[in-house]
């Protein structure tokens, strides 16, 4: 844990724009693709297109789902 202090200390003491980029370059090394994660989604994707199509299930408007959190906020 003492390394990780140091290195945020350092990183606070940067310009303003290079923390920054620094935030941006450690965000992107996280948004990386697992594999599994991915199929499990087509998986399911397609699970719920047939779904639709089978017709038991059924599609919501996107206008009507949007004012529903809209409403929240």
């Amino acid at each position: 844990m003492e390394t990780l202090e140091k290195i945020a200390k350092q990183a606070i003491e940067l310009h303003p724009v290079d923390r920054l980029k620094l935030v941006e370059a450690i965000l992107f090394s996280l948004d990386k693709i697992d594999p599994e994660i991915e199929k499990s989604w087509i998986a399911e994707s397609e699970a719920r297109i047939e779904a639709y199509k089978k017709g038991e299930i059924q599609a919501i408007n996107w206008d009507d789902i949007k004012g529903k959190y809209q409403k929240c906020l």
